[in-house]
């Protein structure tokens, strides 16, 4: 068996053994795919709460902060979207901001975007939120991503092989 499909159908089962220990979620977005969804039900904690693809079209703008790091940021990011980053996030990137300003945080998936929305909030932002299925998930649906210079492209950094078996659209790259 192909070891990157074997190393995501492993993660895909650690999680699944640990959803029915989970509290019960509450108005959890879906995905695409029924299989991403119950992964990210395993993975996400809902300490940001969470808006899905179609919520945030449908809304006025808010703040896309993009937490993932500059790499991925390079190869495609949500129009509008400004880095900055996980690893070497800092408050000092978001200090222009009010912390009554919307904000919706991304990264891949979800995950790194909860931990850097934790932050904010713990900061004082009192309107954070973090996108459901992340990048990912916004690719899967149709959605534009753009490059350098706000040139549209269909590239989008799969962080891994492992985590890339989720992106359905779009040219992967790692």
């Amino acid at each position: 068996m192909n070891q990157h499909i074997f190393r995501s159908l492993a993660l895909l089962l650690l999680v699944l053994s640990g959803v029915g220990c989970q509290r019960q979620k509450s108005d959890v977005p879906t995905t695409t795919n029924p299989l991403f969804t119950t992964l990210l039900r395993g993975l996400l904690r809902e300490t940001v709460p969470l808006v899905s693809v179609s919520q945030l079209k449908a809304e006025p703008a808010p703040v896309l902060l993009d937490t993932r790091a500059a790499p991925e940021y390079a190869v495609s990011h949500l129009p509008g979207a400004r880095w900055v980053g996980y690893d070497d996030f800092s408050l000092a990137s978001v200090r222009d901001l009010p912390k009554n300003t919307p904000i919706v945080v991304y990264c891949s998936i979800g995950v790194r975007s909860e931990k850097v929305g934790e932050q904010l909030q713990k900061a004082g932002f009192s309107r954070v939120r973090n996108l459901y299925g992340g990048l990912f998930e916004w690719v899967n649906e149709g959605n534009v991503t753009v490059a350098a210079h706000d040139s549209v492209t269909t590239r989008v950094h799969a962080f891994s092989r492992t985590w890339g078996i989720w992106l359905q659209r779009g040219q992967k790259v790692y």
